[in-house]
């Protein structure tokens, strides 16, 4: 009697079920790749501004709204900038301290004040690379508005599987991520591509 060698061989009933691990591990993989990118390209953007410009990304994003809208008031920073107005108090003070910003009492209201760029703050703007809001926002306003629909809705659910903080949505990139040398170690481990990065 032959025996027939090429017969396909039996496929226990573990195997498909190994097939879908291996395969919902690599798409896992690719996403985790295409995030390294974004996060990497803010990260980039960060350090040419610092470098370029002397101070840190939020800061030349508040400096540009402030000349776009001379006058403005500090809650009009907080809400341009969809931060919180203790947030946008800070980013002010340091811009203030630095003589980039001037802060001038409101004319009409002596209790409120109207926010003003220095000709320190102008070339500080003339120096940074743009754009001055970063390039994630610049991207997500590139994006159509099916793409961002369907992107909200995909990261929801992500976010629901994260142990996140809800105030976290209101932190600039540029400070949750911090300069090159004082970014958080759970950033960088995240940012590496390789080695220790395999989160």
């Amino acid at each position: 009697m032959v025996t027939d060698t090429t017969a396909t061989p039996s496929i226990g009933p573990d195997q498909p079920a190994s097939i879908a691990t291996t395969l919902h591990d690599e798409s896992a993989t690719r996403v985790l790749r295409q995030f390294r990118l974004v996060f990497n390209a803010i990260k980039t953007h960060f350090q040419q501004v610092e470098k370029q410009a002397g101070v840190g990304g939020a800061q030349v994003w508040a400096l540009s709204v402030i000349r776009d809208w001379p006058g403005m008031g500090v809650n009009d920073l907080a809400r341009s900038m969809d931060v919180r107005q203790p947030t946008a108090s800070n980013l002010l003070r340091t811009l203030v301290e630095q003589d980039l910003v001037e802060v001038r009492k409101d004319t009409r209201d002596r209790r409120m004040v109207q926010l003003h760029l220095r000709p320190g703050g102008m070339r500080v703007l003339k120096r940074a690379p743009g754009p001055f809001s970063g390039v994630l926002p610049q991207a997500l306003a590139n994006l159509d508005s099916a793409t961002l629909h369907r992107l909200e809705a995909d990261l929801s659910r992500l976010i629901s599987g994260l142990a996140t903080d809800a105030a976290g949505a209101n932190i600039p990139l540029s400070q949750s991520l911090g300069p090159t040398e004082g970014g958080s170690a759970a950033a960088s481990f995240l940012l590496e591509p390789n080695g220790r990065g395999q989160s």
